[in-house]
């Protein structure tokens, strides 16, 4: 078992775990949090043989507080260089909200000679979150200029208030709060640097995954929860199941966007199912 760091071609440390032999998982983290978000994942999956692996995406976590190269393609440039570097085949990339972007990203771009045999979706934001011409069912580009002005002003208040609400369902009545949860998610936003999650929020609303989807030969796992408050599943999860053309949607009633730690059990069931498929 060991972490450790890559440097890139642009001179960003990179932090990743490698845990484990057996096949390959990398999971993919989403905005603004680290590989640490994948614990209930890692532990699980290293227990049924598998080497699981992830990352802190530059501006991430433990990763370089980078000011330049957030975004889409530079993200996907950094997995190939950590997937080169250890030499992965026939690896499962795994990749929640945007790290599902990501996944797409590299997959479509990277993902040749070997290297991916499969790839999960989760509550992730391809093909596209803002709304447009193009994109009716989007969300407005308000939406996330709200996210910028709020991390601006007050970022540590701001990451105390996405998942003490919409980001765990906490908001919705009836739900079990979990404190330990809401301290978690706040302290890896604390750890990335601001510039880069400031610039990430690009990076997720306006990247557009569309060409990316329908490049994808890999068999492609997409869950996603009908309560996402963050990633609504009308304009995500049922529109990039159709573009891609191996793909299985499964669909989790009154699940919410951080259902892989609300409702890990469920959700490492069916990983590990469609894993063995």
């Amino acid at each position: 078992m060991s972490s450790s760091t890559i440097t890139t071609k642009d001179g960003t440390q990179i932090f990743y775990k490698d845990w484990g032999t057996g096949q390959p998982i990398v999971f993919h983290h989403g905005w603004p949090l680290s590989a640490d978000d994948w614990d209930a994942q890692m532990l699980f999956f290293l227990n049924q043989g598998y080497r699981v692996i992830a990352h802190d995406r530059r501006g991430h976590g433990r990763s370089s507080q980078t000011a330049a190269g957030n975004e889409m393609d530079t993200y996907a440039a950094d997995v190939a260089e950590l997937a080169a570097h250890l030499d992965l085949k026939g690896a499962i990339h795994v990749g929640h909200s945007t790290g599902g972007g990501e996944v797409a990203r590299y997959v479509a771009k990277h993902g040749g000679n070997g290297r991916v045999s499969k790839a999960v979706l989760i509550g992730a934001v391809p093909p596209i979150m803002v709304k447009s011409e193009k994109n009716p069912g989007g969300l407005p580009i308000e939406v996330f200029d709200g996210f910028r002005a709020a991390l601006a002003a007050n970022r540590a208040q701001f990451f105390h208030d996405v998942p003490a609400g919409p980001f765990y369902g906490f908001n919705r009545p009836g739900a079990t709060v979990s404190e330990g949860i809401i301290d978690n998610w706040w302290r890896q936003g604390m750890m990335g640097g601001a510039k880069a999650h400031y610039d990430c929020i690009k990076a997720f609303s306006e990247t557009d995954f569309t060409e990316d989807l329908k490049k994808i030969d890999v068999p492609v796992l997409v869950m996603h929860g009908d309560d996402d408050q963050i990633v609504p599943i009308a304009d995500s999860a049922l529109l990039s199941s159709k573009l891609l053309k191996n793909a299985t949607l499964k669909v989790y009633k009154g699940f919410p966007h951080g259902m892989a730690t609300t409702h890990a059990d469920a959700i490492n069931a069916d990983l590990l199912a469609f894993f063995k498929a």
